[in-house]
């Protein structure tokens, strides 16, 4: 409350409410220009929405986006609304544990319906004012009227403002540490092993392998079928060796299942370049230079496969791989061939990196090619019980569970 000089009472407020796409969207885009990651004067990166602010939820099957808005109330008159926020929410049903068949052999998903925050900003100029706080809680709100039993978020490992606003003042805990592994497309293609065959899988023979061998995987989601079926996703990949298949031998997914050679891999790639685009802002002219340089080198010497540096310096695309997985003594070096095959589609569909995420633990990480200066090693999640049980109460509290070797990173949500 401030009092003017002429005995007028001001009253700032802050409301939020609901994203109005119609009148929206320009505030919002600003808001997001002046919340770049990274400090001032040091690299960052800059995400483009494409003029869509709500493209990183959309896909999702039930998602919401609040903006907070300020005004002055001057003697009961409002003036100069502007938006100094936002957060965007959504809601699925993932696999949070796993239990046993009556066989005693197969292992079967336990289901829980999770809530994900993504996209929290509040505006450099009107920090420190609870507005963060704000926001959260009112999606929380959200949440639960739509009977979701956890929340979580993804935030940057060293990003003490974030981390602190949900652990220490909105109750989440520390759950899991995946790390984001990033591969620059180079102007060369990734040369894939003649003695592996990688096959395109139909979304019905996908959609089987990934339920019957990765359901009870840690944040599977129930719609996976939605997913696959998705415009953005660009198809599933199986790699086995030459010796096992060709393309035109694929017997199905029951039948493969059924029989399965003794190693594969499988992943799908997703593309994000459609949704988004990202840019490397703060870079110095000598940074810059001898980015460039890397990339004349490298499309002049193609056979010598320099390490080149993509244009990050100008808005770039990137495809995601996601639900990797695989069994079998030749599962990384295979893994490592779809790798080279998703790079080779990202070059194709002119991309500047490939993308993926994966947990701390999991095996095939080893067979993933990333920069180190590009990926990031600790990811950082945590998560929060809203309360209800729609999950079954022989996973008890989800929160306090020991980490799995892998998880399923759901690319609607990256």
């Amino acid at each position: 409350m401030v009092v003017a000089d002429s005995g007028a009472v001001e009253v700032v407020v802050v409301e939020v409410r609901e994203f109005d796409p119609e009148r929206d969207c320009s505030e919002v885009e600003d808001v997001e220009r002046r919340c770049e990651v990274g400090p001032g004067g040091k690299l960052s990166l800059f995400t483009d929405l494409l003029g869509d602010p709500i493209c990183r939820v959309r896909h999702s099957p039930t998602y919401l986006m609040l903006v907070a808005e300020m005004f002055v109330d001057k003697d009961g008159d409002e003036e100069e609304r502007k938006i100094v926020g936002m957060i965007r929410g959504c809601i699925k049903t993932v696999t949070c544990g796993k239990k046993l068949s009556r066989n005693g052999k197969n292992p079967l998903p336990i289901y829980t319906k999770l809530a994900y925050i993504l996209g929290l900003r509040v505006s450099p100029s009107h920090r420190r004012m609870k507005i963060g706080l704000k926001l959260v809680k009112k999606m929380e709100e959200w949440f639960r009227e739509n009977d979701a039993e956890y929340s979580y978020i993804a935030t940057e490992n060293d990003n003490q403002a974030s981390v602190k606003l949900f652990t220490d003042k909105c109750g989440y805990s520390k759950f899991r540490t995946p790390s984001i592994l990033v591969q620059p497309v180079f102007a060369h293609r990734v040369r894939v092993s003649s003695r592996v065959t990688i096959i395109k899988l139909p979304a019905s023979d996908a959609e089987s392998l990934y339920r019957r061998r990765f359901s009870s995987t840690e944040f599977f989601p129930r719609d996976i079928d939605s997913v696959l079926k998705n415009r953005l996703n660009l198809g599933t990949f199986v790699a086995v060796s030459s010796e096992s298949y060709c393309a035109e031998s694929w017997p199905g997914a029951d039948m493969f299942l059924a029989d399965p050679p003794e190693s594969w891999a499988v992943l799908s790639v997703w593309n994000c370049k459609d949704v988004f685009k990202l840019e490397v802002r703060g870079a110095s002219l000598v940074r810059k230079g001898f980015c460039k340089t890397t990339r004349i080198m490298d499309r002049a010497f193609p056979w010598l496969h320099l390490p080149s540096v993509p244009g990050l310096f100008r808005p770039f695309g990137l495809h995601l791989m996601y639900g990797l997985g695989g069994e079998g003594p030749m599962a990384v070096k295979l893994t490592k061939a779809l790798c080279g095959f998703a790079h080779n589609l990202a070059k194709e569909h002119g991309c500047g990196v490939v993308a993926t995420e994966v947990s701390s633990l999991e095996p095939l990480r080893l067979g993933i090619p990333h920069w180190k200066k590009l990926s990031c090693s600790e990811d950082l999640w945590c998560i929060k019980r809203l309360g209800g049980g729609s999950s079954d109460g022989s996973v008890g509290d989800w929160t306090n569970s020991p980490p799995g070797l892998s998880i399923f990173v759901d690319p609607r949500e990256f």
